[in-house]
């Protein structure tokens, strides 16, 4: 193959990679990381870095590799995902009592991993989740479960408060499990619904734990994207909203879950930011 013809093969690729990040196609923080660290490495230039932040500004996770690359090798940023996310398993599986129900919100590798390592490890427990629509990401997330012999049933969105409260002789959801997209000094950023859905936890007394890499951490805002309304409704006579994220309050949290530890947010703010 000519030096031409392998160019334009990892061109093809890099654009690819690139239109799956944006598009959603390639779901969650560490694999929006991941997927943008092989892309940098097609062409390590710092235009490149530029193209790949702005696919989703909205990731602290994916700024903070790539600002890594070319800093530290590919291997060492690689390293770090494995070995967080082990650390996040053992302290997840801390938590989960036996026979518990979990509610979860959208897809996290970090959640789908811990709650299939602590099946492994012989938890009895079970998952409620939700469609999470337009895109339907908790049907990843309930497909992942299920496939590792985890009993899910998943509800759609607007029944996410039956869900917690139990219905129809179903069991009340007695933890949740969310991700995050970014940690910040004030509020979690997470799937749309995850607030609100937070609000109703505290109000029924269900603790909400947030299951996150610390790489999620930024020290500045991030600003909340607005998908295409296209997702939603392909009408061009109705205005439709469609945002992607919203903010869960840290008094609606009782605690963050990562390879740091198990601790109160405020706690882990402070730990974060000393590393």
């Amino acid at each position: 193959m000519s030096k031409k013809e392998d160019n334009m093969n990892k061109k093809q690729l890099f654009e690819k990679i690139c239109k799956d990040i944006k598009s959603i196609k390639i779901q969650g923080a560490t694999n929006v990381a991941k997927a943008a660290l092989r892309a940098y490495y097609l062409f390590p230039e710092e235009k490149t870095k530029k193209i790949l932040i702005d696919l989703r500004p909205t990731e602290p996770m994916l700024l903070h590799v790539i600002e890594l690359a070319g800093k530290k090798s590919k291997e060492e940023i690689l390293g770090h995902f494995s070995e967080a996310q082990d650390k996040i398993n053992k302290n997840v599986l801390k938590i989960i009592k036996k026979n518990d129900v979990i509610f979860t919100h959208c897809h996290s590798t970090n959640v789908v991993k811990a709650l299939i390592y602590a099946k492994r490890k012989g938890k009895k427990f079970e998952v409620y989740n939700t469609e999470t629509r337009p895109l339907f990401q908790g049907r990843k997330t309930a497909k992942e479960l299920t496939c590792a012999g985890i009993n899910v049933t998943t509800f759609v969105d607007s029944a996410a408060a039956i869900a917690m409260k139990g219905d129809s002789g179903r069991k009340k959801v007695n933890l949740i499990l969310f991700g995050a997209d970014a940690l910040l000094k004030d509020v979690v950023i997470n799937k749309v619904g995850s607030g609100m859905f937070a609000e109703i936890a505290k109000d029924n007394n269900i603790p909400v734990f947030i299951v996150a890499d610390s790489w999620k951490y930024s020290p500045k805002n991030v600003k909340l994207e607005q998908r295409d309304f296209h997702e939603v409704w392909g009408t061009k006579k109705i205005h439709v909203k469609n945002p992607a994220f919203e903010p869960i309050e840290i008094k609606n949290i009782n605690g963050i879950v990562s390879e740091l530890g198990i601790m109160p947010y405020k706690r882990f703010l402070k730990v974060v930011r000393k590393r």
